[in-house]
């Protein structure tokens, strides 16, 4: 009997060290799911620490690859632009010489012929009984008429002068690489300067009956500014201004944008003010308007309204980049149902 007790005994005691060294494994099993949970989640936060690091620098690249996108397209279209200035200033100087040349002489041609028709009339009241060759002469070059005409001839020559004169100097104006400088400058003169070159898009044409042209000019002070710049802002705006109308009015190559009602009386205003201690101008244009959500893009690189093939995007950004930047003004644009207006705060 006391043997099967002290079997059973030592079966207890045996179960009692199985148990002691069940419990044991039991909790290193437990502290090493505890390490390897640890473990586990200090890799998952340094993935998704990488993982947002990896975000952080995807999202910086595709910023500089878009910002070197942007520059590279300004500087292309800088270096189109100074280029222009200098075909445009090359052009100005060859045309004004031979230009100047005529309009010069033409009021000596004026007095000439003066002269000469003198002589013919004083010719003819001291011998009024021609010989006949010289009677059929007469009446071969229709001396009275040439005599009425002529005058008007020189006349338009030196109008169609004149004209040729102002644009070749709208031309150097606008493109102002003698003034490359922050300088004093008349912005009026580059407004007019910009809509001289811009004059042809406003006459009338075959599409339309024309643009009409708006100008309520204030009493502007000089302005220090960077006068080519400024001529360059001007010429984007207008020239939207332009492709707006040309489309609400039905221009051939706009009709994929010219879904509203046929504009009947296109018209450009411009509107120069000071107020407070700042320039202010307005350019209007009475055309189909922009929509309030595209407003805050408009000034973004590469974004436009235009159809393929009619704009880069560039102009606006380009100019905004030329007000802000470079004169600390501001470019804004407002919209409504009578049209769009650009306005530019430029500080004195």
């Amino acid at each position: 009997m006391q043997d099967k007790i002290n079997a059973l005994e030592r079966q207890v005691r045996s179960l009692q060290k199985k148990l002691k060294r069940s419990q044991a494994d039991r909790r290193l099993l437990e502290a090493s799911n505890a390490r390897t949970e640890s473990l586990l989640k200090r890799v998952i936060e340094e993935l998704q620490s990488s993982k947002q690091e990896l975000e952080d620098r995807r999202q910086v690249l595709e910023n500089l690859i878009t910002e070197l996108k942007t520059t590279q397209s300004q500087l292309v279209d800088s270096e189109k632009m100074s280029a222009l200035g200098i075909l445009v200033a090359g052009i100005a100087h060859e045309i004004n010489n031979p230009v100047s040349f005529i309009y010069g002489n033409l009021s000596h041609a004026q007095a000439y012929t003066q002269d000469l028709f003198k002589l013919v009339h004083a010719y003819q009241q001291e011998y009024p009984e021609p010989s006949e060759s010289i009677q059929n002469l007469i009446t071969e070059i229709e001396l009275d008429f040439l005599k009425e005409d002529y005058s008007n001839l020189l006349q338009s020559m030196d109008t169609g002068a004149k004209r040729i004169y102002n644009i070749v100097g709208a031309l150097r104006t606008f493109s102002r690489l003698d003034e490359a400088e922050h300088k004093e400058a008349d912005l009026h003169k580059g407004l007019d300067s910009t809509l001289s070159i811009l004059g042809h898009r406003l006459k009338p044409c075959h599409h339309h009956d024309g643009i009409a042209l708006v100008k309520r000019y204030g009493d502007l002070p000089k302005l220090h500014c960077y006068p080519g710049k400024l001529n360059q802002v001007f010429m984007n705006i207008l020239s939207n201004a332009i492709d707006a109308l040309e489309a609400a009015v039905g221009v051939a190559g706009w009709e994929e944008v010219s879904s509203i009602k046929k504009l009947q009386d296109p018209h450009i205003t411009i509107e120069t003010t000071v107020e407070a201690a700042d320039i202010v101008i307005h350019i209007g244009n009475n055309g189909p308007g922009i929509s309030a959500d595209i407003i805050p893009k408009l000034f973004d690189p590469f974004f436009t309204t235009k159809p393929v093939g009619k704009g880069t995007g560039l102009g606006l950004s380009i100019s905004y980049q030329i007000v802000v930047e470079q004169h600390n003004g501001k470019l804004l644009c407002h919209a409504h149902e009578h049209g769009t207006v650009f306005t530019i705060v430029l500080p004195m």
